[in-house]
């Protein structure tokens, strides 16, 4: 009989089939600050629109740790010669890296407030050299260190790797401590990152749409390690024969966004929760990621705060909340407007006056045309290394979505629509 500490463990998944977990593994997710998760919706109030979309942080976990499994294992079939002999690896170094982003991945989002990215503008602010809020990796990253340090250390599987709390934070982190497993960085954190994978599939998946769909598995067989321009080393990157692929998730985020992420219903139920949050939190923020008030902040979650909001707390927009009673748009910009489409923007808000009650800007890059854009190994002699924008016409096309709409109380629609038609008639 397998002992119990040796045994491995399935959990169903609507997206990967089954995932496999070992014990180690299952007993960090047994942890109350990863159970946590369980409790913390990966869409926010989304279920408003797609009524689907209820799933949560504790499953996309799960799915991200198996995507960097087999992104892993892709890099090492594929760049075994670049590790071995450039980076010194020996089997037993490629054997505990791959634990090493098993865990990192699986706890990459253990910091998440509570609605996900919903409320991160609730965060504590940072003054240090520059101002700045905290970020849920800045949580992920401290509650691994101070909450989850004994089941990664202690676990008797961890004896023959000595994995430290600390190593999983400072690769979540990127951090220069990390050594040579900022080599897997990009697998954790990137353009082409396995939660970035994860989240696409499965929120269209439970959104009920296709948007999020691409060839992930075709990409996992054309990772490869290429050298890297902009610091000494290697990252991330994909062969020729890669390219589609690595340009259909490119696409399938920018699909997401425009027509799920910055819906406009959607949109304005996340401006609510914040506000609602505002008034429920004690001082109108979330606590800091530091060792005294860490309990405090994961005992905030959905629960928590769907229970105040049934309670009738959330001022104004706590009862928009519950009632369902939401802004709505009554005028919006193209994806991407010209000067003349963002002057008329703001003449149509100053039209509106005190009817107007917030304005929502989208300014989002699907992919970021830089040195750290996704690189693709040519199949020609001589493995040429090329930026994928400069070999794919369409994501090179891709601009930023710089889109403005305006909302008004429910209550007040009809005249607000009225003042808008007027004024678009004049300026025709």
């Amino acid at each position: 009989m397998v002992p119990k500490h040796q045994r491995n463990y399935e959990f169903r998944c609507p997206v990967h089939g089954f995932i496999t977990l070992s014990a180690w593994e299952r007993e960090i997710v047994s942890q109350p600050a990863f159970q946590r998760l369980r409790r913390i919706r990966q869409l926010a109030w989304t279920d408003q629109v797609y009524p689907g979309a209820m799933h949560t942080r504790f499953e996309h976990s799960l799915g991200v740790m198996h995507v960097a499994t087999a992104m892993y294992d892709g890099l090492v079939h594929s760049s075994r010669s670049i590790l071995e002999h450039d980076l010194k690896f020996d089997a037993a170094g490629i054997e505990r890296d791959r634990i090493l982003v098993r865990l990192t991945a699986l706890l990459h989002d253990v910091g998440h407030a509570p609605f996900s990215h919903a409320a991160e503008d609730l965060f504590p602010v940072i003054r240090d050299e520059r101002v700045h809020r905290y970020q849920h990796e800045d949580y992920s990253a401290a509650i691994i260190r101070q909450k989850l340090r004994d089941a990664i250390e202690q676990h008797p599987l961890n004896d023959n790797y000595r994995i430290g709390a600390d190593e999983i934070a400072n690769l979540l982190e990127r951090s220069v401590a990390a050594g040579r497993a900022l080599v897997w960085g990009d697998i954790i954190s990137g353009q082409m990152d396995a939660d970035r994978i994860d989240y696409l599939l499965r929120d269209s998946l439970h959104a009920g749409v296709q948007y999020g769909r691409f060839d992930w598995r075709r990409l996992m067989s054309c990772l490869v390690l290429v050298p890297s321009v902009e610091e000494p080393g290697f990252r991330l990157g994909v062969t020729e024969g890669g390219l589609h692929a690595a340009e259909s998730l490119v696409l399938a985020r920018y699909l997401m966004f425009t027509q799920v992420y910055f819906h406009k219903t959607r949109v304005a139920f996340d401006h609510h929760l914040h506000h609602a949050l505002a008034e429920v939190l004690p001082g109108g923020v979330f606590p800091p990621p530091s060792a005294d008030a860490l309990d405090e902040f994961l005992g905030w979650d959905d629960w928590r705060v769907l229970g105040a909001l049934a309670e009738g707390r959330g001022g104004e927009h706590g009862r928009r909340l519950r009632q369902r009673d939401h802004f709505r748009e009554v005028y919006h910009t193209p994806e991407t407007p010209s000067a003349r489409d963002l002057a008329r923007f703001r003449g149509i808000c100053d039209n509106l006056g005190p009817l107007l009650r917030t304005v929502v800007s989208a300014e989002k890059s699907w992919y970021k045309v830089d040195k750290l854009e996704i690189p693709v190994r040519s199949d020609n002699p001589g493995r040429r290394v090329v930026s994928l924008s400069k070999l794919s016409t369409v994501v090179a096309g891709l601009k930023p979505i710089d889109k403005r709409m305006a909302y008004c109380a429910p209550e007040d629609k009809e005249r607000a629509l009225a003042i808008v038609v007027k004024r678009e008639g004049r300026s025709r």
